[in-house]
């Protein structure tokens, strides 16, 4: 907001500047010996003489083809005497015209001095409101390209395992989208101004749209970056990432002003012909596809030089040359000289994986207590704040700011939240089916027990899931094993009722006792003969496993190989006890090293177990170390020892007591004794396997295709856009930074609460635009765009009555004060990228490539449409070059200033960016790039009055 004050103060001072500079200069026209015919009274009257000079004057439109050139000069001068002897205060002093939409302020004849510094003051103020008032539909514009530009393809891509892999991947290429949509975006209404203007003056040229459009293409590549070059933080520079790019569309826009003065000046003077207008229209395709070539690395552009790097994520990908020489310089990955061989779409997802999954550990790291979910939400915060974002977020950011809306930090958290909320209900949605709509289906739950044999008895659950509103029996019955009915148990059979509403039954089965030392033995319990629509599921025959409570016990582990997840934390290993329970017994446990290591993947542990009396399982648990790894396959082993009675045990003093006896002296208690003793099983030794948590990958994989920014600026209800408009939000640079610090909560500034108040007509009107959700954006685009084009005829109108009030020619109110109105957002968005943003691409890149848009789409097509108008009518399409023709030839020379300053920096090894660097250097390079703006303001408004001649 205060940067927002800032502008609108200096454009005020600049205003009073140019008007006095007009005063001033309006009496060096009475004593100006030079000729000026108005175009107006001579427009398409005639076509010129085959044997006229190829090469007309700025200063001469068409003449009578009645006596040559130098007989239409003598014509103009006695007409400029007759001119200058009847000439009258009235003459010197613009009229105003009435525009397209804006009415105009009566009367225009003998206005005094004070009255019109009131108007030009008035439009002033309603210029400003009106540049504030398109910044904001931009917005909604700039949300709608984002949404269109995000749309997403569903692709199959191989693993690094070969395995397929399911990921979606934007239709849109960056760099097409870039010098499409983007650019005609952030460059609407200067291109719109250009196109209404040809429409409001009849088909007939004018100075307002190609002024705007040059003088706003000086302010880009000038003062923009100049802003850009020194808001870098001390000690940190920018570069240029995709220089092919870069070198593409720098050499466009300036070609672009090139063709233009020679179309201008050269090729026909004066006047625009079809095919001119045409080919510089078709030279916005022609732009777009070559740097899409250069991007791609196609044609011409594959056999040039090309490294590889392993970029921050860990992944091989191709880098330009300078690209590898930065990161290589900053120390972040080693250059690597093999290519690879994967798909660019699965690179780029890998990418993005890596990217969260780092941020998440990182997150663990420092929030060890936080829970999962939480850590995932700021991660997917994290991730989408610090990921590669389009000019469109950098432009909405920007007029959010300026307009008290608050930053998109907010909508960043709203977003991180929503999306973990979708992917944790679509993952555990199969889980959360409605059990009415499926049927109904009666099994064993658990489906195996064990019991001791001095147990008694013990309790059998059934359930049923699915429709339970329906009344259903089942039959049950055991069957014998290893363990038989009537000496071991008591067998059963019986029919089980289950009245609706009820999901669950249980039953009993008395187990038999005896003090022989047997084996463990089991038998079986199974259901049968369900009722009408009634399915038995798996299990539907339990096991029952009777262990004997004569015996130590033999101890084992359950299973050889178990599998867990890396982020399971502390892990459980259970050690059973089977074929007896009697007294207490110690079984000491270890871990061991195979392609896990202790300390890294999990923590090495050595301990014993205690088997109280009667107890048959016991647990110790292995802590497993997160690495948040999306792949991870290693292991390692467990042992178990020689179990052995405690001291304090029943049976102790007994086996001590045999055990000393000779062997020839044991009676056949004493072998059965220690018989009784405890041993291990055959599983004394479990592999645990440690991978990757298959909902962890789930999760990420969903998480990283939501995270983009297209979302959070863009817009799913019409509700939320009138909240959204009708509430103040602070604007807390902070929140850039420290995306992940918990924060307090801050209060709008008054200035908030100021520029809210101001700008709540604009917002509450454009709420009314549709959402981004409708359509896909398209919608959206269409209304936005539609609105800016309105708004941008009354700027148009409101600019022509803004200089003729204060006698401002529109040439210079078009290159100063439009283009830096329609400019200020677009500067704020590019300070804020190149604060945030790795590369200068951002920054510098966009403004190269809106340049050469602005001239190709908003002169090109106005151009076209008029001299085609013109063709159609039997006419020619008459421009001045004017100060129009001298301002582009002087932007060309002061741009190739500017780009060879860039390019000497990038070059330079002491500073080795294009942005940011040396304290001393960045503050010299920005001064020559204001000089240069300044300059270029100066000699085109000294040579549109007549001071400087050409």
């Amino acid at each position: 907001m205060k940067l927002l004050i800032k502008s609108i103060a200096t454009c005020a001072l600049v205003a009073f500047f140019i008007y006095a500079t007009a005063q001033s200069l309006a009496k060096v026209q009475d004593v100006d010996d030079g000729t000026r015919v108005s175009y107006r009274s001579s427009l398409n009257r005639t076509e010129f003489s085959q044997n006229q000079s190829p090469f007309h004057s700025r200063r001469l439109r068409q003449a009578p083809d009645d006596g040559g050139l130098e007989g239409t000069e003598i014509t103009f001068k006695e007409e400029n005497a007759e001119d200058r002897a009847t000439k009258t205060d009235s003459e010197e002093i613009r009229v105003c015209d009435a525009g397209l939409i804006l009415p105009l302020w009566m009367p225009q004849k003998n206005i005094s001095l004070g009255d019109r510094l009131i108007r030009g003051f008035v439009y002033f103020l309603l210029l400003v409101y009106l540049f504030v008032g398109v910044s904001i539909i931009a917005d909604r514009f700039m949300a709608a390209i984002e949404a269109i530009t995000s749309t997403e393809r569903t692709v199959v891509v191989k693993g690094p395992n070969n395995e397929k892999q399911t990921m979606h991947v934007r239709i849109w290429n960056e760099t097409v989208a870039n010098l499409t949509l983007m650019a005609l975006g952030s460059s609407a209404p200067e291109i719109l101004l250009s196109v209404i203007e040809i429409y409001a003056k009849d088909f007939e040229s004018g100075d307002l749209g190609p002024g705007t459009i040059v003088g706003s293409a000086a302010y880009n590549l000038f003062m923009i970056i100049a802003v850009c070059m020194v808001w870098i933080p001390a000690g940190e520079v920018r570069r240029i990432r995709h220089l092919r790019v870069f070198a593409v569309t720098c050499l466009f826009s300036i070609f672009a002003y090139v063709w233009l003065w020679m179309i201008l000046s050269v090729i026909s003077p004066g006047i625009i012909e079809v095919w001119e207008a045409l080919v510089t229209l078709l030279f916005f395709p022609v732009t777009v596809i070559w740097a899409y070539i250069a991007e791609r690395r196609l044609l011409v552009y594959k056999y040039m030089d090309k490294n590889f790097r392993v970029n921050k994520r860990g992944t091989v990908v191709a880098g330009e040359h300078d690209q590898v020489e930065m990161d290589a310089e900053k120390g972040r990955h080693p250059i690597v000289s093999f290519p690879s061989h994967r798909n660019s779409d699965a690179e780029a997802f890998d990418e993005a994986r890596r990217e969260y999954i780092t941020v998440l550990s990182e997150l663990r790291q420092k929030y060890p207590e936080a829970e999962l979910d939480q850590l995932e939400m700021m991660a997917q915060e994290q991730v989408i704040s610090r990921g590669n974002k389009s000019r469109a977020f950098y432009r909405v950011q920007a007029t959010r700011k300026m307009v008290g809306s608050g930053n998109l930090m907010r909508k960043i958290q709203e977003r991180a939240h929503s999306d973990l909320t979708e992917v944790k209900a679509s993952l555990q949605q199969s889980d959360e089916d409605d059990p009415d709509d499926q049927p109904t289906r009666i099994y064993f739950e658990p489906g195996h027990y064990t019991v001791m044999e001095n147990c008694g008895e013990f309790e059998v659950r059934i359930v049923r899931r699915g429709d339970i509103h329906s009344y259903s029996t089942v039959e049950y019955e055991t069957q014998d094993g290893t363990a038989i009915a009537g000496t071991d148990f008591i067998g059963k059979k019986g029919v089980l009722s289950f009245p609706p509403g009820v999901d669950e039954q249980r039953f009993k089965i008395e187990i038999i006792d005896d003090d022989i030392f047997e084996e463990d033995e089991c038998f079986y319990i199974r259901l049968f003969n369900p009722s009408e629509n009634v399915l038995l599921s798996v299990p539907q025959i339990a096991t029952v496993m009777i262990l004997d409570d004569d015996h130590a016990g033999i101890f084992a582990f359950t299973d050889s190989f178990v599998e867990t997840s890396e982020s399971v934390g502390l892990y459980e290993i259970s050690v059973m006890r089977y074929s007896g329970a009697r007294g207490t017994v110690i079984v000491p446990y270890w871990t061991e090293d195979e392609t896990a290591v202790g300390g890294k993947d999990f923590e090495a542990v050595r301990g014993e177990l205690i088997f109280e009396n009667n107890e048959t399982e016991q647990k110790f648990s292995v802590l497993i170390l997160e690495e948040s790894s999306y792949e991870k396959d290693v292991s390692f082993k467990v042992h178990i020892g020689m179990p052995r009675l405690a001291p304090d045990s029943l049976h102790y003093p007994k086996i001590q007591e045999v055990e000393s006896k000779d062997t020839k002296d044991l009676t056949e208690l004493d072998r059965i004794l220690l018989l009784s003793k405890p041993r291990n099983g055959e599983l004394t030794t479990a592999h645990v396997r440690i991978r990757e948590s298959k909902e962890f990958k789930a999760t990420v994989d969903k998480l990283v295709a939501k995270a983009n920014t297209s979302a959070v600026l863009g817009t799913s209800s019409w509700k939320e856009q009138f909240k959204d408009a009708l509430t103040v939000i602070p604007a807390d640079e902070s929140e850039y930074d420290d995306v992940d610090e918990d924060v307090e909560e801050v209060v709008p500034s008054c200035l908030s609460y100021i520029s809210h108040f101001v700008c709540l007509f604009w917002k509450v009107l454009f709420a009314f635009v549709p959402p981004t959700n409708i359509c896909g954006g398209y919608v959206t685009f269409v209304v936005s765009i539609s609105v800016i084009g309105i708004i941008t005829a009354v700027i148009g109108d409101a600019a022509t009555y803004f200089g003729c009030a204060l006698n401002i020619k529109d040439s210079v109110t078009a290159i100063l004060f439009v283009a830096l109105g329609t400019s200020i957002p677009d500067t704020f968005a590019s300070m804020i990228a190149a604060k945030h943003d790795e590369g200068a691409d951002n920054c510098i890149g966009n403004v190269t490539g809106s340049n050469a848009v602005n001239v190709f789409l908003g002169i090109g097509l106005a151009w076209s449409l008029a001299s085609i108008y013109h063709m159609a009518h039997g006419k020619t399409f008459n421009v001045e070059p004017g100060t129009i023709g001298f301002a582009v030839g002087l932007f060309v020379a002061l741009a190739m200033v500017a780009v060879s300053l860039i390019m000497f920096r990038r070059w330079n090894k002491n500073i080795g960016a294009e942005l940011g660097g040396p304290k001393t250097s960045k503050y010299l390079c920005a001064s020559i790039l204001v000089f240069l703006w300044i300059f270029y303001v100066v000699i085109c408004t000294m040579e549109a009055y007549d001071i400087i001649r050409v």
